[in-house]
């Protein structure tokens, strides 16, 4: 009998329980709700305190059947606040919380491990969070579902993931996790779909993921996982997305995956992957993705290829691919993105490619395939960017098939053999930003169509036969125009220079004529003018200003403040020279008769005594000397004689400011006598000033190893001459520019040149008082000995920085070495050194002047292009491959480099932190390969060492 009334009792108590848990559920919500912003607030309107979170239905709010609270759903609202203004002890059966694209901020509370029935915890795309996962959410063994991806996470993947048993669904990507992925996920046994690409994580794939039987989607890609794709992977036979893309895998594909056939995805981009690629790879007739560019795969194309419909994504740039691009490929009508290009694929462009009717990026550059582009391509009006480069490739420009691709916009089909006129109707192309048709046999005038496309940012014509003159008018937003090596005649427009945008002109091997327009915009940052018939002044812009001679050379009569070129006389100097001309003839009839007076009178007094004589003679000749401690005459004696008085025999090398001899003196010393050009009366002034004399006596005293000796000088009313330690190696610039000397000039050789300059320079910089500035830093001007050790030599325009005050100067220097900020202001510090050993760093692992590749990172319009290039691209080929452990230093350098490059000065180190980075020889881009290492990641902030 006793049983009805506690039942009864029971029944009545329920309730009241329920609505006690609802009422501090509701009361929690409503605090975090306070605590957000007003917009977010006012998106919660119906969270209100006289209400039921259930009844009514409050925004985002589940309710299970008891009415206590079981889903928080708050995705995509815009939501800024923290977590840590919700108590979680308030939700005891909470079985869902999403809370996806919105601001939240913060860490994640590590209260939330307190919701012990959580299945499904969702905070991705929440950018603004930070922090580790904390240690209590990896005992949530109810969790079935975990998306943390993209919300700032830091720290390592603990061995306890092992207690999320019940997790089908984990995604951790796109975070800065390190460390190594645990062994102990191969218990999680349960799992579908695992996604912890995009962050820092190290080390090999456990083979413990093969335990994982049910999984279809594996994603670690964009980390640093190093060594070989487990066999025990071959298990996964569900397995439909695979992505392990930008690591540093190597080896095979494992054998298991070959017999998978129903993939989605299939993508290993960026490692070091050799062997072929699944042949049965679309047998299943439901790939979408195959990206497997950037590795080093052989062998045909995969045969389901041909029939595969479902594809949407092919890149297979940059292998050893080899195979027919008309039988090896079918039709594929889902097709967006093909890129083939840098493999060894051959035959005729085949007409079921323009059946692809969804193509908007077609590129298939670099490969052996010849024919003409097919009138089929006219039906692919989505086609965006089409690249047939460096092919063999015939026949005229079919205007018929591109004029009709009307969403074209990048259209490079350069090297390769098209020929006939550039078809007016190239002008339909009216959204068409970049046209590369360089390196053809195209003939013929520049149509005004073309250069009146209005949004033409790149043009490329050079390496053709095309003749005529330069356009008039161009399209204001052109940013880089590329004309060299045709026929062009005239003079450069006008209209030309009033391009704002402008940012790259090369002009060189026509035969253009006339004086250059003196316009030109400060956006320009690189010009080649030369192999022309220019003439007259350069425009006082900094990109003539530091172009290198060798951009400038093979002209009639070009002038300016330029090293190889004469200065430009004045109007007011012409002038003057007219009207002395007369008073000149007059002068030198005078001096005529005098001379003839002063023999006469020489003749009858007789000649003086040979001591006077000799003393007067030593005055006139006016000559300085400053040699070690020797006696100066003697040795300015056997100088003269062991150079034959500078005959051309004993000539080793030429500078920009003289010319260097070997001199072999009587006691069996070997020096290098640098014969400077000193040309006017105000420079000789200058070299025999007090000032310079002290300075050459400072330098004199300076002694470090990578700095050469200078011993002294002479100052000579003929000649002056500057007196060094030979060095037998020969100068960086000789041995760069010779083939079998570069091939001997290993890696480890160049890491210590370009480390030795460094010590020196930063010996400069800071060890001495006051500190020196080099100011003409340049492969002309690194002298090595046998050991290949490096020696900064030829201080002639070297300066000394006095302490608080500015030092203003005239340009001296190498042009192509030289900060670009001396061409504006003509300040000197020692940034400017800093500036020239970024060059001469880059020239020395390039084998080459780097100033072609500076100049592509200056224009806007050419920086994605220099960016995506790889670094073991730019490096010399013509020494072995850089081996481990030497790569590192290499990439250091080449890193240091561009930071010396900076375009802000007060962004370049200082030649003492570089010091220290190459002292320690460690690139910040470690565990990266050196083959996957792209220019822009070279351009990331590096932290110095203090």
């Amino acid at each position: 009998m006793m049983v009805l009334p506690t039942l009864i009792m029971i029944l009545c108590v329920l309730p009241t329980l329920s609505v006690a848990e609802d009422s501090e559920a509701k009361l929690a919500l409503l605090k975090w709700k306070d605590s957000f912003d007003d917009q977010s607030q006012t998106l919660l309107s119906t969270w209100k305190n006289n209400t039921n979170p259930c009844k009514p239905k409050w925004r985002g709010i589940k309710c299970d059947k008891s009415n206590f609270i079981s889903t928080i759903g708050l995705a995509n609202l815009g939501l800024k606040g923290t977590l840590h203004s919700l108590t979680f002890s308030s939700f005891p059966n909470l079985l869902m919380i999403d809370i996806r694209n919105n601001s939240f901020y913060g860490t994640i509370p590590a209260q939330i491990g307190n919701l012990s029935k959580l299945d499904t915890l969702v905070l991705s795309n929440n950018t603004k969070m930070s922090g580790p996962i904390p240690h209590s959410l990896w005992n949530m063994s109810s969790l079935t579902v975990l998306y943390f991806d993209n919300i700032g996470l830091s720290g390592s993947i603990p061995d306890s993931i092992q207690n999320l048993v019940n997790l089908k669904e984990l995604a951790l990507d796109i975070n800065h996790l390190s460390g190594s992925i645990p062994s102990t996920i191969g218990d999680l046994k349960n799992l579908i779909k695992l996604y912890l690409g995009s962050n820092n994580l190290s080390g090999p794939i456990p083979a413990s993921i093969g335990n994982l039987i049910n999984l279809q989607v594996l994603s670690v890609q964009e980390n640093n996982l190093t060594g070989t794709i487990p066999a025990s992977i071959g298990n996964l036979k569900w397995l439909t997305v695979f992505e392990v893309a930008t690591n540093k895998l190597h080896g095979r594909i494992p054998n298991g995956l070959y017999n998978i056939t129903n993939w989605i995805s299939f993508v290993v981009s960026e490692n070091d992957f050799v062997g072929h690629l699944p042949s049965q790879i679309c047998s299943g007739g439901s790939l979408r993705l195959l990206n497997a560019d950037h590795n080093r795969f052989t062998g045909p194309i995969p045969t389901s290829l041909k029939t595969c419909s479902s594809i949407e994504r092919i890149t297979l740039e940059v292998n050893q691919i080899e195979g027919d691009i008309a039988q090896d490929f079918g039709v594929y009508p889902k097709l967006q993105y093909l890129d083939l290009s840098d493999n060894k694929f051959h035959g005729q462009i085949s007409p079921n490619w323009g059946k692809s009717l969804n193509l908007q990026t077609f590129i298939i550059s670099n490969n052996n395939i010849s024919g003409v582009i097919p009138l089929d391509f006219i039906g692919l009006t989505k086609l965006g960017v089409l690249h047939l480069s460096s092919n063999q490739l015939t026949g005229k420009l079919p205007m018929e098939v591109l004029g009709g691709m009307k969403s074209l916009f990048d259209l490079k089909i350069s090297n390769n053999h098209f020929s006939d006129n550039i078809p007016s109707e190239i002008g339909l192309l009216q959204r068409l930003q970049e046209l590369d048709l360089g390196g053809n046999e195209l003939s013929g005038k520049i149509p005004k169509e073309l250069v009146e496309l209005p949004n033409l940012r790149m043009l490329n014509l050079s390496r053709n036969k095309i003749e005529g003159i330069i356009p008039i008018k161009f399209d204001s937003g052109l940013e880089s125009l590329d004309l060299s090596g045709n026929f062009l005649k005239g003079n450069i427009p006008t209209g030309l220079a009033d391009l704002v945008r402008l940012s790259k002109l090369n002009l060189s091997h026509n035969m253009l004529s006339g004086t250059i327009p003196q316009n030109f915009g400060r956006n320009l940052v690189f010009v080649n003018i030369s192999d022309n018939q220019l003439e007259g002044p350069l425009p006082k812009i900094p990109a003539f200003l530091s172009a290198s001679f060798e951009s400038l050379k093979n002209n009639n009569h070009l002038c300016g403040n330029i090293r190889g070129l004469d200065p430009c006389a004045t109007s007011h100097s012409r002038k003057r020279k007219n009207v002395l001309r007369p008073v000149f003839i007059a002068l030198g009839a005078v001096i005529l008769v005098l001379c003839v007076v002063g023999a006469l009178m020489y003749i009858m007094c007789g000649r003086k005594k040979p001591n006077e004589e000799s003393q007067t003679e030593e005055v006139q000749r006016g000559v300085l000397f400053s040699i070690w401690s020797h006696d100066g005459k003697m040795m300015f004696e056997n100088i003269i004689e062991a150079t034959a008085n500078f005959d051309d025999k004993y000539l080793v090398g030429v500078g920009s400011q003289g010319n260097v001899y070997k001199a072999e003196l009587s006691e069996g010393l070997v020096v290098a006598v640098k014969k400077l050009h000193l040309v006017t009366d105000e420079e000789m002034s200058c070299f025999s000033s007090k000032s310079f004399m002290s300075e050459i006596e400072t330098l004199t005293g300076i002694k470090h190893r990578n700095i050469i000796k200078l011993h002294g000088f002479c100052s000579h009313s003929k000649f002056s001459f500057l007196v060094y330690k030979f060095l037998e190696g020969g100068s960086l610039d000789q041995i760069l520019n010779n083939d079998t000397q570069a091939v001997a000039f290993d890696w480890e050789k160049r890491v210590n040149v370009v480390k030795g300059v460094a010590n020196a320079l930063s010996y400069l910089h800071h060890d001495c008082s006051p500190p020196i500035i080099h100011r003409d830093i340049s492969s002309k001007n690194v002298l090595l000995n046998l050991d290949y050790e490096a020696h900064v030599s030829d201080f002639g325009t070297a300066k000394f920085l006095k302490p608080g005050l500015h030092s203003w100067t005239q340009f001296a220097g190498t042009f192509g070495y030289a900060a670009p900020e001396l061409a504006q202001t003509m300040e000197v510090n020692e940034k400017c050194d800093v500036y020239s050993f970024g060059v001469l760093a880059l020239e020395t692992i390039m084998g080459k002047h780097p100033g072609d590749l500076i100049s592509l990172f200056l224009s806007p319009s050419t920086r994605p292009m220099a960016n995506n290039m790889l670094l073991t691209d730019v490096l010399d080929q013509r020494p072995q491959q850089v081996m481990e452990p030497i790569d590192e230093e290499v990439i250091l350098i080449a890193r240091l480099a561009f930071a010396c490059l900076s375009q802000n000065p007060r962004l370049r180190p200082s030649m003492g932190q570089v010091c220290k980075m190459l002292a320690i020889g460690k690139s910040p881009l470690v565990g990266k390969q050196l083959h996957m290492i792209r220019l822009e990641q070279l351009h990331y902030e590096i932290v110095y060492c203090t």
